[in-house]
């Protein structure tokens, strides 16, 4: 006798609860971390699971893209231009870095239905770009809902080095909070099994979190937090995460001469 609908239905429900959680990272990666002399920039947002390489998973056109310097934002929304990416939705958009110091680009997202978890996601985003090597200009907030202060300088970090930050809500430190890590795999590493694929930490009770970097590429932070109550599309109550992410690139040490 074929299987009933609503055992196959209870099956299917029990399968779901016992899947890991993928983490989902909103990625928004620039062409480098340093312009030694300044000059032209190219930005990647995609909202995906970057050590698992996939899936993709369309991103709404963002709400804003910015670009904080010296205390001021310039909005680099009307910038923005759609990329596909395996058939889903990402996007892009171009600016150029003219004078010496650190930019921080930013993007503010629509919130995204996660329908197996109930939840609309909201990540603000952001990634720190160094112009002419000056090293100078990186501790400035955006002023995001949910951020991550980066206390060790974002740019120009070699593999191995240990990330510090510390997680702000509202401006405020946030205690306790958990940080998801994963790297963007350029598909030269395949995890063990589940539990290598996002790392987890948690901040302390000043808000602040570390960790090492142990291979080259773009790591990705993302500190999480509950929102408020919310209803989902069908009108049903739903939960919400808003989430602070800060990505940093780690560069290998060149052969000793």
């Amino acid at each position: 006798m074929p299987p009933r609908p609503a055992a196959l239905a209870l099956l299917a429900a029990a399968l779901l609860a016992a899947a890991p959680a993928q983490a989902h990272f909103l990625e928004i990666l620039p062409s480098a971390d340093v312009l030694p002399e300044g000059g032209a920039l190219s930005v990647a947002l995609l909202f995906t699971h970057p050590m698992e390489r996939g899936p993709v998973m369309d991103l709404a056109r963002p709400k804003r893209v910015g670009l904080a310097a010296g205390g001021k934002v310039t909005d680099l929304t009307a910038s923005l231009r759609e990329d596909k990416v395996e058939g889903h939705q990402g996007w892009r958009f171009d600016t150029s870095l003219s004078r010496p110091g650190a930019v921080t680009l930013f993007v503010e997202p629509q919130p995204y239905w996660e329908p197996a978890e109930r939840r609309w996601i909201t990540h603000y985003a952001k990634v720190v770009v160094d112009g002419y090597a000056s090293g100078e200009g990186w501790e400035q907030p955006v002023g995001l809902p949910v951020e991550i202060e980066p206390l060790t300088r974002p740019t120009g970090l070699w593999t191995g080095s240990l990330f510090r930050g510390v997680v702000r809500v509202k401006g405020k430190p946030a205690a306790f909070v958990p940080v998801e890590i994963e790297w963007a795999n350029d598909g030269s590493v395949t995890a063990p099994n589940e539990a290598f694929v996002t790392q987890v930490t948690r901040t302390d009770q000043n808000g602040v979190f570390a960790a090492t970097l142990p291979r080259a590429g773009w790591w990705g932070f993302a500190a999480l937090t509950e929102g408020p109550a919310a209803k989902g599309p069908d009108g049903k109550p739903a939960k919400s995460e808003l989430g602070g992410l800060i990505w940093v690139r780690a560069t290998d040490l060149p052969p000793a001469k």
